[in-house]
């Protein structure tokens, strides 16, 4: 980002390490550069990531800079051009506006740099000098944008003409939920740049309609085929469920699914049939529950192509129930839950048959909706591309061991319309075509700190607030519409158990993650194509540690968590390096998950922590829209803290009695806010919201019964306004 820090590269940019050897015998790897010297090219041109291509449509050579997705059809002027000493941007220095607007861990930042630099960083830097500068510049360089000002966001006006306003004190947080100075101990294999297509605020709100469009389809088809709403939050597992299998190009809509009908879609619709199961608090609710059951059962087998066999069980169970309920007045609560757990069993089996071709046909239709959505989402956004690059460009250099960094598009971003920001009180909202998205100030100045190290294409700012407003819009549509909806879905572990988890087994990466809720600026998660300007090393699925120390903590979707663990063991296997995965899942036991099971049986396993339920708290994952009281939550299910380790990583990172300790201590919950946790869940609500089933064999609705099952929302949390296997994250 800044070719003005010519000091020496820390953390993230040290000294390449060739393939064939290892980091810990050959020195620290570095930062991406290519490897062979260009004969057209000077020496310095190539460190900066210049190389001469071909153009097969103008049959003449070209330049194409890397690390910039320039391209020049002159040679480039070197300062002029390039980004020399820092082509990730981790040493980007902000403008000159003197330490008192730097940012979290700007000046410690900057007077290493001073420190390092030497008398090559001198020459380059009085080269330099002699064209414009592509500093970035911080949203708090004063008289650049005012976004660090006062909420009402009024200028005070110069005295004199001689005299430049004062400018505004830069917003800092009252409470960081994030060290984005931690550098990273990731090392992976160079890789070249991604080719998805760059976010833009059009093509985002066009999703943004087509995906409430096909939330509303679901709805309806429901209704019309089953008479039942659609299970709460049951479309946002879907989207998890599909992305872990999806081969197609949308990073929101499943378009290249196999096989077609969604597992986790077709299970939670059918656990609703005939009717939803409610949470049972009374007598009387048992009742007519069991009564409830009872109608809907006989009424849909006579309605449906059922077998005489089938119809002669269910009627027969049905009217037995109705006239048990006319006779005995005096049964308890227990007495009802077991007859209408032996009523499922009896004529469960029957309406699943009857049923089921109806709500296969609804996750099909859903799934080619979503197909047709996404290709004609493409189409528009290929058409908004200012010609898309069709030559090609020379083959990227041989894979070498580098210290990891941010996903990089190889298609350019096209300009981007104005989004408007303004602040009210303590939210920044920004505002596009008349819709508009909010982030607290505090993590506003956490993307602008993530895409000041990260983003190497706009060194000033020009496209930063469009972006914003895209990763916003996004996740927002991800989460849902309801209130509090998906919040479980980004769900995040406590700041002390971060500072635990970095201090005694050297953890500075996670495996799911978004740039909202990351603690490290190094982190995996769902959307490459707009979380990359942000920080993010893409899908965890796709991401291929050579060594490292990370934190896991994924969204609770049985099949993300089984691949998840797919993708642990052969990473484990592959590497010989020091390689230690954390992984914290919810303890489900009745019936346990396979993920969990194979965890436990692995032979990487090192050792295993169970956190006893309400023992142990969770951060929001609606962390950057909502109040501070609402921040953390009491999590009312265990949870399983496996550490996945080869050899090298446990003799590294070996998880001793000492570390442990202290690692639990982090995860109790703070006494200053044991009076808040004391109702656990970001939000509340009557007790029949939620999903319930008076038996635990289906996990969708198992957990309703007791703290100690698993369908809460993110880590445990017990809210009405979630459902059980969800949070962020990335895949």
């Amino acid at each position: 980002m800044s070719n003005n820090s010519q000091g020496s590269v820390k953390g993230e940019a040290a000294t390449m390490v060739p393939p064939s050897g290892s980091a810990s015998s050959h020195g620290p790897p570095l930062s991406p550069s290519t490897t062979s010297k260009s004969p057209e090219l000077p020496d310095e041109l190539v460190q900066a990531g210049w190389s001469k291509c071909w153009s097969r449509r103008e049959n003449r050579p070209y330049y194409f800079n890397r690390f910039t997705n320039q391209s020049l059809w002159e040679v480039p002027v070197l300062g002029q051009h390039d980004v020399i000493s820092d082509p990730l941007g981790l040493n980007a220095a902000p403008a000159e506006a003197g330490d008192g607007n730097l940012g979290n861990g700007q000046r410690k930042r900057r007077s290493s740099e001073e420190q390092g630099a030497g008398p090559n960083s001198f020459k380059r830097t009085k080269l330099c000098l002699q064209v414009e500068p592509t500093t970035p510049i911080s949203p708090s360089t004063p008289g650049v944008k005012p976004w660090s000002s006062a909420p009402e966001e009024k200028q005070v006006p110069a005295t004199t003409p001689t005299t430049p306003s004062p400018a505004p004190a830069p917003y800092r947080p009252a409470v960081i939920y994030w060290d984005l100075d931690v550098q990273t101990n990731a090392v992976i294999r160079e890789r070249s740049a991604a080719n998805h297509l760059p976010s833009h605020p059009e093509i985002e709100l066009q999703r943004a309609q087509l995906v409430t469009k096909l939330r509303q389809h679901y709805h309806e088809l429901c209704h019309q085929r089953e008479g039942i709403d659609p299970p709460r939050e049951s479309f946002n597992r879907w989207l998890l469920e599909r992305k872990v299998i999806d081969k197609g190009l949308d990073p929101l809509l499943p378009s290249e699914c196999e096989p077609v009908v969604s597992p986790s879609m077709f299970r939670e619709v059918m656990n609703d049939i005939p009717i939803r199961l409610s949470r049972i608090k009374y007598k009387e609710e048992a009742r007519k529950l069991l009564f409830k059951y009872a109608e809907a059962a006989k009424r849909m087998i006579d309605s449906r192509n059922a077998s005489p066999e089938s119809r002669k069980v269910v009627k027969w169970n049905a009217e037995d129930t109705m006239n048990w309920l006319r006779r005995d007045h005096s049964a308890s609560k227990e007495d009802y839950m077991d007859r209408l757990e032996h009523l499922r069993q009896q004529c469960g089996p029957h309406v699943t048959a009857v049923a089921k071709d109806s709500v296969e046909g609804i996750c099909s239709k859903i799934y080619q909706l979503s197909a047709e959505y996404s290709r004609r989402l493409r189409q528009t956004h290929l058409s908004l591309l200012q010609d898309p690059s069709t030559e090609t460009c020379a083959s990227p250099p041989q894979s070498r061991l580098v210290y990891c960094y941010p996903v990089r598009l190889s298609i350019p971003t096209p300009a981007l319309p104005r989004v408007e920001l303004h602040f009210e009180n303590d939210m920044a909202c920004l505002r596009f075509r008349g819709e508009m998205v909010k982030v607290n100030r505090g993590h506003f100045s956490k993307l602008e700190l993530l895409y000041r190290y990260s983003c190497i294409d706009d060194p000033r700012f020009e496209k930063f607030l469009a972006r914003v407003w895209c990763l916003l819009k996004r996740y927002q549509v991800m989460f849902g519409s309801g209130a509090n909806e998906g919040s479980g879905l980004q769900g995040a572990l406590p700041v002390a158990v971060f500072e635990a988890l970095n201090r005694q087994f050297g953890v500075t990466f996670e495996c799911f993650a978004s740039p909202l809720n990351c603690y490290f600026k190094q982190f995996c998660s769902a959307f490459p194509d707009i979380d990359g300007f942000f920080g993010s090393r893409g899908p965890f699925l796709s991401f291929s540690p050579v060594s490292g120390s990370f934190e896991a903590n994924p969204p609770f979707c049985e099949e993300l968590m089984d691949a998840m663990v797919t993708h642990f063991e052969e990473l484990l296997d592959r590497s010989s390096e020091p390689l230690s995965f954390i992984v914290f899942v919810p303890e489900w036991r009745d019936p346990v998950t396979p993920a969990l099971t194979r965890m436990e049986a692995s032979r990487f396993l090192r050792h295993q922590l169970n956190v006893p339920a309400y023992e142990h708290e969770y951060r929001s994952g609606s962390q950057h829209i909502c109040k501070r009281d609402d921040m953390y939550y009491r999590a009312v299910h265990g949870t399983a803290v496996l550490f996945l380790q080869n050899d090298a990583g446990f003799g590294k990172w070996a998880p001793t009695p000492e570390r442990l300790a202290e690692l639990t201590a982090a995860y109790r919950p703070s006494l200053s806010r044991t009076s808040s946790l004391s109702s656990p869940g970001p939000a509340q609500s009557a007790p029949g919201d939620r999903d319930s089933t008076p038996k635990a064999s289906d996990r969708t609705q198992s957990a309703m019964m007791s703290p100690g099952g698993h369908d809460s929302n993110n880590n445990g949390s017990s809210s009405s306004s979630s459902s059980p296997q969800d949070k962020l994250t990335a895949m």
